[in-house]
């Protein structure tokens, strides 16, 4: 929900190397108001089964730029995957032993009082993408 004084954030991530909706992927919300501000972190939360967050903190008053931070590392070396999800990274690459190449990914874009920001996360094991949803 927005308000005139307040943007809103949404997000979720697909898993592109296995067409599939990233589940439990950690997500830090932070926030400034204006560029040469301090960033304050204002909470997170963690994907659900169809790789939604749908419970992240609500933006301050002034916010004009927002970052999520995704912890990736976790998503592909976790050992407690769904079995359907762990079964389809069997045929994804594999990545290096000691971890995820990308282990987190930082997003972080202007924001506008009032609007609503959805924000998804194509992620695969070597590379990702965002864009500005609706």
């Amino acid at each position: 929900m927005s308000t005139e004084t307040t943007a809103s954030v949404s997000t979720h991530i697909l898993d592109t190397s296995i067409g599939r909706p990233a589940a439990g992927v950690a997500i830090t919300l932070t926030a400034r108001s204006g560029g040469a501000a301090q960033w304050t972190a204002l909470g997170g939360s963690k994907t659900d089964a169809d790789g939604r967050c749908k419970d992240l903190p609500t933006l301050p008053e002034g916010t004009t730029h927002v970052r999520l931070d995704f912890e990736t590392e976790s998503y592909f070396i976790d050992d407690r995957s769904t079995d359907q999800q762990a079964e389809a990274k069997q045929d994804a690459p594999r990545v290096r032993d000691s971890g995820a190449f990308f282990p987190e990914v930082a997003i972080t874009f202007a924001v506008t009082p009032g609007e609503h920001y959805h924000v998804p996360l194509l992620l695969n094991p070597f590379g990702y993408s965002v864009y500005r949803g609706s």
